[in-house]
């Protein structure tokens, strides 16, 4: 027999947390991280994940219990409206909502339903798909620990538009010590797929960080200011937090707080970067 032995299923399960991130972390980045003395920004998210046990990660992971967080901080007009909360599909009163709305649930990132056209929307299908999120743990999908102890629950929000049908490009503030340090602008996160990095005065930053990059220069968006201010708000007391917003016509809308974008399995070319980025984020005493 030829070819590569992998671990199977039930004893990946079995295996601790620390051995199955370092693993993965190695497949992504070529190299055993330097765990105990960490350098990059990408080690440093893995070593969040396997050594940071404050119970405020997971109230910030939590879509439900974050919103209340963010409302403390920056009032009740920057969150999309709660429509409905639930534990039971079944339940949900589709006659009631908007011909627009977003569906996800508290305890997962990047599950998600856009229904742009309600009554073109399949009910017993998206139903299921809530069922499916619910009976999940995400936390036992990436072994991000912060995930582990959510309670699963079902949100629908207001759905916040951008331009034609689609969702509005989504802005991701990394934040350090209560100061934004890089904007990551993400386009077509439901379809073509695009990225690019800027500074907090929108210049653009010449690295290429998981994705292709988005084909032309955008222009500033018209609530930058009022963006930073409120990622920055949200950041203080933290060593690290990645602030999600939307920018549109009808104003600036909180999207998600982000402990371990991407598991710190996302590389940055040139990887000289991922180091600079990695100096900025002077991680808690253990």
């Amino acid at each position: 027999m030829t070819g590569r032995i992998r671990t199977p299923g039930f004893l990946r399960a079995l295996a601790p947390d620390w051995l199955v991130q370092v693993r993965r972390w190695r497949r992504a980045h070529g190299a055993f991280p330097r765990l105990l003395r960490p350098s990059t920004f990408s080690e440093k998210i893995l070593h969040r994940m396997i050594f940071d046990r404050r119970p405020l990660l997971t109230q910030l992971a939590d879509k439900v219990a974050v919103r209340s967080f963010v409302e403390a901080r920056l009032g009740p007009d920057i969150l999309p409206r709660l429509l409905h909360l639930t534990t039971q599909p079944t339940d949900i009163p589709f006659d009631d909502l908007p011909d627009r709305f977003v569906v996800k649930p508290s305890h997962g990132s990047g599950w998600v339903t856009l229904v742009t056209e309600k009554a073109a929307m399949d009910r017993g299908l998206l139903v299921r798909t809530c069922d499916d999120w619910l009976g999940r743990n995400f936390y036992g999908l990436t072994r991000e620990r912060h995930y582990r102890d959510i309670p699963p629950r079902i949100l629908i929000e207001a759905f916040v538009g951008g331009e034609g049908d689609g969702p509005p490009d989504d802005y991701k503030l990394f934040v350090f010590d209560g100061v934004v340090k890089l904007i990551q602008l993400d386009s077509g996160r439901f379809g073509h797929h695009r990225r690019r990095l800027y500074t907090a005065d929108w210049e653009r930053i010449d690295v290429r960080y998981g994705y292709d990059e988005i084909d032309n220069c955008r222009p500033a968006p018209a609530h930058l200011q009022n963006m930073i201010a409120a990622a920055e708000a949200l950041g203080q007391g933290l060593d690290f937090v990645r602030a999600d917003f939307y920018d549109t016509a009808g104003g600036l809308y909180f999207g998600e707080l982000t402990m371990t974008p991407e598991c710190g399995l996302a590389t940055f070319r040139p990887n000289a970067f991922d180091e600079w980025l990695g100096g900025l984020w002077t991680l808690p005493p253990r």
